[in-house]
């Protein structure tokens, strides 16, 4: 993999833009949910099967994350706590290249590598659902 910095290109998806505005839409939305007291969203994997869904937790893992409750946040959802983290780094390096109109990082992926990373994304899907069919009962 390599990562090149370069200025964004003429006529080229501003994907910093893009993120930040989705995941701040995002937050924004959630938290006005349940400002307004709206009930719970319901996942209706776990509702029809009796298990739990690859994101099962997320919501309880944000509430805890807003909550400073960093351990309990991460035993929800492990791999959803670090996507938050990982949108949290994103946002702020979004936050900053789009105030200083700087150079973009852009990542490039050969064809192998891109099988890699496939493989890669696909077993820690798999361990994190693992991991919740086995816990998410201790934690209800």
């Amino acid at each position: 993999m390599r990562i090149i910095v370069r200025p964004l290109a003429p006529r080229e998806i501003d994907y910093e833009l893009v993120i930040l505005v989705a995941s701040v839409a995002g937050l924004s939305i959630a938290v006005g949910w349940f400002a307004v007291h709206l009930p719970w969203p319901i996942c209706l994997f776990h509702t029809i099967t009796g298990h739990p869904c690859l994101t099962c937790g997320a919501t309880r893992s944000a509430v805890a994350l807003f909550h400073a409750q960093f351990l309990t946040a991460f035993k929800w959802n492990p791999l959803v706590f670090l996507v938050y983290g990982g949108f949290a780094l994103f946002d702020l390096y979004a936050g900053i290249v789009l105030t200083m109109k700087t150079r973009r990082l852009r990542p490039y992926f050969s064809v192998t590598e891109k099988r890699i990373v496939r493989g890669i994304v696909i077993a820690v899907l798999l361990v994190n659902w693992g991991y919740l069919l086995v816990y998410s009962s201790k934690f209800n």
